[in-house]
């Protein structure tokens, strides 16, 4: 062979070997994160000084001994959320509790194929559930085998079909019921089992896509222009089987969404209604003990159940709306493409809140106040609706009211008047004095709530109700851009729903002589500082009379005239400001703008995280242990963010572990931390009971102690601002307060075993469709995002509390933080990205609120959301595997200082956290890289000797052959 021929051969196999190396060890540079999240990412080996042997470390400790004993009183505890969430709806005749003879025929899919809660991020584990049939039959009944084995077989041939995560269409969920003619053959075994047929109506959700409000065309099943949460034709034939067949009728709504429930409230021949959500691992064992009297309901709505759902306010703004005019801003790389299921666009999607704070509850009371609909006819269940088998009578014991710069106090006194023990809800509503063309209002807003203990009957156990005068005060961004307690009479109800006053316990008045501006250094109690406006940009987009191109708010003072419709044609061409909007963020214009100096870095320090335990967060040590960091450990942090915070050997920080799951711990990377289903955060809302959300936080505290987890992307806090929200199962309630309530007990409760919630998603996340790709851009008035979007996440910051141990000089003591973690959202507040928005991020949530810990991005896999942009802004985490993010500034006196701060908020939360457990100060480190580190090292070598040895041996031949 000749030489040319032999090079022509041999020099390209050479060439490609060098190039397949060199790509495969820049790939696992690149995509380091996720390849760590599959393969693992080595070992940190802590030791401690020899002058702290004796000291005690373990600052938070397990309540059980182990995982199997977490694991069986977790069941216990979701079978008491799921008993005191879900709600008797309806009891005609008092047909529950079902008699004696319990020989029962349960018909619908979901009873052979229930839903156990959702789908996505917020999904668990629930194949060693307790079933819906098991729940039965653990509470004693005989269920009709026949038709139960006929419906399951339908339900495993008939797919309901799934929601595929970031597909910005809407849910794929089919009703899927068995149509009523495959019953007919089973009607002879009815007369066997006829104490009652338990008809189960389910309803799926799940991330990535909302419920469709038009079947046609992909659900054989539907009636034409009927919308998911409407029953469909073979639903309401089986009702009707039902009826026909047997004397007692029960429906059960297993759905964490609400439905049309109008006919069947309306149906005589339907007795009974329970609404039970998504009971997770064991709630389904408390249906069965409520279905038997074994356990008397407690629950209550958490959101307004509407009669027509196509008239709520919020109807025809909700789903798909794309501007004409705004071109890609941004390239789509293959990269993003491969690590996607969406069908990356950059289009310029938008939402209009054209309906202001005039959501759930707050429109239909409102709108009934003031003649604008007929309550009856439009409303089904009032928020906070729930009925029981005992009776129960309220007695006002005693009622405070100070100035208004205190608090309005209740104590009343509730009595069980029935026969069987039961528990009760007093709830508290305000209604502030309101000026047509003023500071919109609603008429009633829920201002507290408590819930009793199991009160016996001829007992009596009384609550303590508290309204703080100030958290009566409306926003006012129009004219004083501050909050204002407006002068007049507010009145004080106790009521048994949103609708209804408790009968004998008369309103109380509270007036206000003048108003009350909280403005300047006069501003609410609760903040650090003057609240003023944030989001002009976003307000600007609406108007209070007709304008082309401009949204319309609501008013109470001309529902009519105001109410929202679709976008119009003008809507969907941006104004100028909009189109600016959606450009690409400008590092380079931010880096020249900023008049500060470069932090110093990579100085080198003897001290380590343990040492900033239990620090203020400005202590001179901080500033020690920052500048002993170089930029390029930092950035392996920022950038490294997906379920971790990547370790730092420097330092001797651990890596931490935190999984999804805001109804249990939930992982797609490692599912060996997968833990037990709670009920999805809807049911837990329905309790009312903040002392049950407690002890949820608190059983997830201790299993995190057992498995290693550190934080939590959880709990989510964002509103069922429309019932077609495909999370809404992720998610506590239409109300900010109930929402905030619940989310921060859950969080106070994990909290007592060190680990750090990431309240979740900050802030106006209530659709999926266009959730991604470019983002959304959101438009609200500041009232409205004020009032409603951020309040439960204000609440929670505010609230939360984290005790931590920590040893000084030797000696073990004890302070305390705040809420440490905040995930911030894929939609932008306006047209600015909501991880980008400093006006959110840092203004709001640190300045106003206090916040100290840290911010992580949601799924950062799309080109908008700018890694530098949020670390300005105020998100320090970029939740990624690092396949295609990066800084694009990492030099500059603004990058540095940006990143630096960032690392300081994350190393801040780390430090106050469970994963300091077993360390003491002057701890130090060793690290060993993971197996497959070294099968790189080794494989690239060995290749690497190949490729010299063969080009050694090309050359030799060559030579001998010139």
């Amino acid at each position: 062979m000749s030489n040319k021929r032999f090079l022509w051969i041999w020099i390209p196999v050479l060439a490609t070997v060098t190039a397949l190396v060199v790509a495969a060890n820049v790939a696992l540079v690149v995509g380091g994160g996720w390849v760590e999240s599959q393969l693992g990412s080595g070992t940190y080996t802590f030791t401690n000084s020899e002058e702290s042997e004796g000291w005690d470390t373990e600052y938070y400790t397990a309540d059980f001994a182990s995982m199997d004993e977490v694991d069986a009183a977790a069941k216990e505890l979701v079978e008491e959320i799921a008993a005191g969430g879900i709600v008797l709806a309806k009891n005609d005749g008092g047909a529950l509790p079902l008699a004696s003879s319990r020989r029962v025929t349960m018909l619908g899919r979901a009873a052979a194929d229930p839903v156990f809660g959702g789908a996505g991020s917020g999904s668990v584990d629930t194949r060693s559930a307790v079933t819906a049939r098991g729940g039965l039959e653990g509470a004693g009944f005989e269920v009709n085998e026949q038709v139960y084995a006929t419906i399951e077989a339908f339900a495993a041939e008939n797919r309901r079909g799934h929601i595929e995560m970031d597909n910005p269409g809407a849910s794929s969920y089919n009703v899927g019921e068995l149509p009523v003619a495959q019953y007919e053959e089973l009607q002879g075994s009815f007369q066997d089992f006829s104490d009652a047929a338990i008809v189960f109506i389910g309803r799926p959700g799940g991330e990535g896509g909302d419920l469709t409000r038009d079947m046609s065309g992909w659900d054989d099943n539907a009636a034409e222009g009927q919308h998911q949460l409407e029953l469909n034709q073979d639903e309401r034939d089986l009702i009707a089987l039902a009826k026909s067949s047997f004397d007692t009728v029960v429906v059960v709504v297993n759905a964490s969404t609400t439905i049309e429930m109008g006919d069947l409230q309306d149906d005589p021949g339907v007795d009974a209604i329970l609404l039970a959500g998504s009971p997770g691992a064991s709630g389904f064992s408390a249906l069965g003990g409520i279905l038997a009297g074994d356990v008397n309901p407690s629950g209550r709505t958490a959101d307004v159940w509407a009669a027509d759902f196509t008239k709520d306010p919020t109807y025809a703004n909700f789903g798909d709306f794309i501007y004409s005019n705004i071109e890609a801003s941004f390239p789509v790389s293959a990269v993003e493409r491969a690590t996607s299921n969406a069908t990356l666009t950059s289009d310029a999607p938008f939402v209009n809140y054209a309906e202001g704070i005039y959501i759930g509850y707050r429109y239909y009371e409102t709108a009934a106040a003031e003649g604008f609909i007929d309550y009856d006819d439009a409303v089904v269940y009032p928020f906070g609706y729930g009925l029981s088998y005992t009776d129960f009578a309220w007695r006002v014991v005693s009622s405070e009211a100070s100035e208004v710069d205190g608090t309005i106090k209740v104590d009343v006194e509730v009595t069980n008047t029935g026969d069987v023990p039961g528990r009760d809800v007093v709830e508290l509503y305000y209604s502030a004095p309101y000026t047509p063309g003023g500071i919109e209002k609603s008429d009633v807003v829920l201002g507290d709530f408590a819930k009793t203990g199991l009160i016996e009957p001829g007992s009596s156990e009384t609550l303590t109700l508290e309204l703080a005068v100030e958290d009566m005060a409306s926003y006012d961004h129009l004219e004083q851009r501050a909050y204002v307690l407006e002068g007049g009479e507010y009145e004080i109800t106790l009521r048994t729903d949103s609708h209804t006053v408790a009968d004998g316990v008369e309103p109380i008045t509270y007036t206000v002589a003048d108003d009350v501006v909280y403005s300047g250094d006069d501003h609410r109690s609760t903040d650090l500082v003057e609240v003023t406006n944030q989001f002009d940009d976003v307000s600007a987009q609406f108007t209070a009379e007709p304008q082309d191109g401009k949204i319309l708010s609501l008013s109470r003072a001309d529902f009519a005239g105001t109410f929202p419709t679709a976008p119009s044609e003008a809507q969907y061409v941006a104004d100028d400001a909009v189109v600016a909007g959606f450009t690409p963020w400008d590092h380079e214009a931010a880096a020249d703008e900023f008049e500060g100096e470069a932090p110093e870095t990579g100085e080198g320090s003897d001290l380590t995280l343990i040492d900033m335990r239990g620090l203020a967060k400005d202590d001179p040590k901080w500033a020690e242990l920052m500048d002993s960091l170089t930029v390029g450990e930092m950035t392996d942090l920022l950038l490294n963010g997906a379920y971790q915070t990547a370790g730092i050997g420097s330092i001797a920080k651990p890596q931490t572990l935190e999984p999804d799951g805001p109804a249990g711990f939930s992982s797609f990377i490692n599912s060996s931390i997968n833990g037990v289903a709670y009920p999805s955060q809807f049911l837990i809302a329905q309790t009312w009971d903040v002392e049950l959300g407690t002890e949820m936080g608190r059983m997830l505290g201790n299993e995190a102690l057992h498995k290693g987890i550190n934080g939590w992307y959880a709990p989510a806090a964002n509103l069922h601002r429309s019932p077609f929200g495909g999370r809404n199962f992720e998610y506590y309630s239409e109300d900010p307060l109930l929402s905030g309530a619940m989310l921060t007990s859950v969080a106070n409760g994990v909290a007592e075993k060190g680990v750090y919630t990431m309240l979740k998603h900050f802030a106006l996340n209530e659709q999926e469709t266009n959730r991604v790709n470019n983002g959304i851009a959101t438009w609200a008035t500041e009232q409205t995002i004020r009032e409603l979007y951020l309040k439960p996440f204000e609440m929670a910051v505010k609230n939360i509390t984290m005790d931590v141990p920590y040893i000084s000089d030797g000696n073990r003591t004890d302070t305390t933080i705040g809420a440490a973690g905040i995930m911030s959202s894929f939609n932008r507040i306006g047209t600015t990205w909501a991880g980008g928005s400093e006006a959110l991020m840092t203004n709001v949530l640190r300045d106003e609120w206090g916040f100290q810990g840290f911010a992580i991005s949601d799924f950062n896999l799309y080109p908008y959301m700018n890694p530098n942009q949020s670390i300005s802004a105020g998100t320090d985490l970029t939740l990624t595997f690092q396949p295609s993010k990066s800084f694009e500034d990492t030099k500059s006196a603004k990058a540095v200082t940006d990143i630096r701060n960032a690392t300081h908020n994350i190393l801040y939360t780390v430090a106050n956290s469970n994963a300091m457990n077993g360390l003491a100060p002057g701890a130090t480190v060793s690290y060993t890289p993971p197996t497959w580190v070294y099968v790189q090292y080794a494989v690239s070598a060995a290749l690497g000797a190949l490729v010299l040895l063969g080009g050694f041996l090309v050359w030799r031949r060559v030579r001998r052959h010139g």
